[in-house]
């Protein structure tokens, strides 16, 4: 089978740990991931977790990204070589790279977090970066793009690009994590919100506890 993956972008907001949480539950269903940080993410990584993601060093660096907890506590997660093969980097100012251009199979594209600048930068067809290229690209391909917008509050001008990004065909999922889950830790409203980017995109996952219409099936769970 030709590889397709799913493209992950992470931008310049903050909540890094959501792109940790999502690319875990990616390779956990056994999906493939091309993966970009942009230039800004990695002053946000760098400040809310201490890594600092290098090019020549990607895969040392996502692997202990992705094996810390959403508290900071290194070596939560166990992250294999296995894991990592799936994994594709790109260098955001690669404009030549595979996922640029739409004969370069993939299944879509997740951006989480999504900046308002990077917002912008796509609703506008702005193409900056390679984060925002393969975006433009995802959505002239009729490709399901989902994107994890991260700020609050949300100005007039986000709203109108956000809207724009709705009726472009785009998935537009605040992250805004729920509490009928039964949270008992940050990590559990972490995983809600990649939960939901992942319903988005029809991956499945076991990242949260659904619904299933029990009143205080949450409460009773974290007791």
């Amino acid at each position: 089978m030709p590889r397709r993956p799913w493209v992950v972008g992470v931008s310049g907001a903050s909540g890094t740990p959501y792109a940790a949480s999502v690319v875990r539950g990616l390779l956990a269903a056994g999906e493939a991931v091309d993966l970009i940080v942009s230039r800004a993410s990695r002053l946000t990584l760098l400040d809310e977790t201490g890594i600092s993601f290098r090019d020549a060093h990607w895969r040392a660096d996502l692997r202990e990204w992705l094996a810390r907890g959403a508290d900071g506590k290194p070596g939560t997660f166990g992250v294999t070589d296995a894991d990592l093969d799936l994994v594709r980097y790109w260098p955001a100012g690669d404009l030549a790279a595979g996922p640029s251009s739409g004969s370069y199979p993939v299944k879509g594209m997740l951006i989480v977090p999504a900046s308002t600048a990077c917002v912008a930068g796509v609703a506008l067809g702005l193409s900056k970066d390679l984060l925002q290229r393969v975006a433009s690209v995802t959505l002239k391909e009729r490709r399901r793009l989902v994107v994890a917008v991260r700020e609050t509050p949300l100005n007039g001008q986000t709203l109108r690009h956000l809207v724009t990004l709705d009726e472009a065909g785009a998935v537009v999922v605040p992250a805004s994590p729920a509490f009928y889950a039964g949270a008992t830790h940050i990590q559990d409203l972490v995983d809600f919100v990649a939960g939901r980017v992942l319903d988005a995109a029809e991956v499945p996952h076991r990242l949260y506890r659904r619904w299933e219409g029990e009143l205080g099936s949450g409460s009773k769970e974290g007791s």
